[in-house]
């Protein structure tokens, strides 16, 4: 007969001292679970569900396949080019992805703005600039045709995460031909080769 109490169950370290349980999920419980809802909310795969694109609006337009990848990476590019405008001219997020960084643009608390170098500032203000202008260019190449404007279409999917699933066929089209319009720019595509 044991005497003392019953040994307790659980994972143990190799010297035989208890192991805590894990407080969190763990990287591959959190990607599953991420995975799932993909499936469920997006009606795809497992195997589809692991494409990056689902993550982002313009993403999940080009892997409908309304949009081509040129027109996905010009899309992207825009992007990037729009954050860091705001970024370096002090304007706060489009979408901030939490309180804290609300409460950071807002200036209740850490939001004190870097000195940028003038040479860095005056590029990026050009390249939002020159995107800009490109997709003010679209708009009125495309005066005659029904649906929303492409400037607008484009910076609604990339910049503030508008779902364009439900969109007319005409705004589709306008979307292409603002991101048609970016990759002319950017010099993505068949052109640049």
């Amino acid at each position: 007969m044991a005497r003392g109490r019953k040994r307790k169950a659980g994972r143990r370290h190799p010297c035989g001292k208890l192991a805590p349980a894990s407080v969190g999920e763990t990287q591959r419980e959190v990607v599953a679970t991420a995975l799932e809802a993909r499936q469920r909310h997006y009606g795809v795969t497992e195997r589809q569900a692991k494409d990056d694109r689902l993550g982002t609006a313009l993403g999940r337009v080009a892997f409908a396949g309304k949009i081509t990848a040129d027109q996905y990476a010009a899309g992207e590019m825009y992007g990037e080019i729009m954050a860091r405008n705001r970024a370096i001219m002090g304007l706060p997020m489009d979408q901030p992805r939490s309180v804290t960084a609300l409460l950071i643009n807002e200036g209740i608390f850490g939001g004190s703005a870097p000195d940028h170098d003038p040479d860095l500032v005056e590029k990026v203000r050009r390249r939002a600039a020159a995107a800009i202008m490109m997709l003010r260019t679209a708009d009125h190449d495309a005066l005659g045709t029904v649906g929303r404007k492409p400037s607008f279409l484009v910076h609604a999917v990339v910049c503030h995460e508008a779902e364009a699933s439900k969109w007319s066929a005409a705004d589709i089209i306008n979307l292409g031909h603002g991101l048609d319009a970016l990759c002319r720019l950017f010099r993505i595509g068949s052109d640049s080769s």
